[in-house]
């Protein structure tokens, strides 16, 4: 069986979308709960890398046949010392080399470039729920990467909330938000906020626990968060926000940010939720987030379920998405390898 591993780009079709099977058929059957991405959201991906990144795509072939899938993303503003590696490989193809294959081309891409360390994630198994089947995480050991951060991934089921559980929370949030003030949006960030979004978005990789990996913040400004806005709008998604206003200040000083897929209206991702350091400790998290859930679940008739992922070390965001109802349902691991 002879394993071909050839780069691609956008302009190139039919790699395009054999690249995207692979990449479907692969997360269907390892992440059966979770909706695979649609063709539009991969075509985008492709097309419209998020701003302050490059990326570099191969397929590799057995017999001429896709099997396998790199994605390797290269920051080329902050962290330019580091990449970030996807290797998806066909359920028919595995443990015939072309997983590899792909690491080795991504190895021989990085280090030509003169970047000196890798990252990628893997599944990881709960210890109290039905185990990963091992295959991602025992493929990173053997290639000799270093296990350097776990986050677990929870799922809070919609259809049956806990209202009066979310009423009692949210009534208590408003009572210790005295000088706060609500404020929503979908899809672009009103220009008077954008700045302040920027600010909090910059702050992620200050907060969130990263463990042992070398990753460094990166710098948002206006600019850049409306290139990734225009990015996100590419893939098809609808983003809900719900931020607080610090009357004072007139600064948006808390943010979180709910995002729905076109073609899977039943599955959301909470993604981001930050909260500025000078006015943490007066429930602003959980504020923002109960608010742009019933937001959401206003305009999205067809939602049940919302996944987000939290650093296992995340203890004051586990404690409030425990609080909303969210429940473990799985893993993941990240890796890194020196070159």
């Amino acid at each position: 069986m002879a394993i071909t591993v050839t780069p691609f780009t956008a302009a190139d079709t039919a790699a395009v979308d054999a690249a995207y099977e692979v990449r479907h058929t692969t997360l269907a059957t390892d992440e059966p709960d979770r909706p695979p991405p649609s063709r539009r959201r991969f075509v985008a991906r492709v097309r419209h890398p998020m701003p302050g990144e490059e990326v570099r795509w191969a397929l590799a072939t057995c017999d001429g046949e896709a099997a396998g899938l790199l994605e390797l993303t290269l920051p080329d503003e902050e962290n330019s010392e580091n990449s970030h590696v996807t290797i998806e490989v066909h359920p028919a193809y595995r443990r015939r080399g072309v997983g590899r294959a792909l690491l080795a081309e991504a190895r021989r891409t990085v280090s030509a470039l003169g970047r000196k360390r890798m990252l990628t994630e893997t599944g990881w198994a709960l210890p109290d729920r039905q185990p990963h089947d091992g295959a991602g995480a025992a493929f990173a050991r053997a290639a000799g990467w270093r296990h350097v951060q776990t986050d677990v991934i929870r799922r809070l089921d919609v259809t049956g909330l806990d209202q009066a559980r979310l009423d009692e929370l949210l009534a208590d949030a408003h009572r210790r938000a005295d000088g706060y003030r609500v404020v929503r949006w979908y899809g672009t960030t009103p220009e008077e906020y954008v700045s302040d979004v920027a600010y909090l978005e910059g702050r992620l990789l200050i907060d969130a626990p990263l463990g042992e990996m070398q990753w460094q913040p990166v710098k948002f400004d206006a600019e850049r968060i409306r290139a990734v806005e225009r990015a996100l709008a590419e893939r098809g998604g609808r983003r809900y926000s719900v931020g607080v206003l610090h009357e004072a200040s007139g600064r948006l000083v808390a943010w979180t940010l709910l995002e729905v897929y076109e073609t899977e209206p039943w599955h959301a991702y909470q993604q981001i939720t930050l909260v500025d350091p000078a006015h943490r400790g007066r429930r602003l998290g959980i504020l923002v987030k109960i608010e742009n859930l019933r937001y959401a679940l206003d305009a999205e008739p067809k939602l049940r379920v919302i996944d987000t992922f939290n650093a296992e070390a995340n203890s004051h965001m586990i404690a409030i998405n425990e609080a909303m109802g969210f429940v473990a349902t799985g893993a993941e691991a990240s890796w890194e390898e020196e070159l």
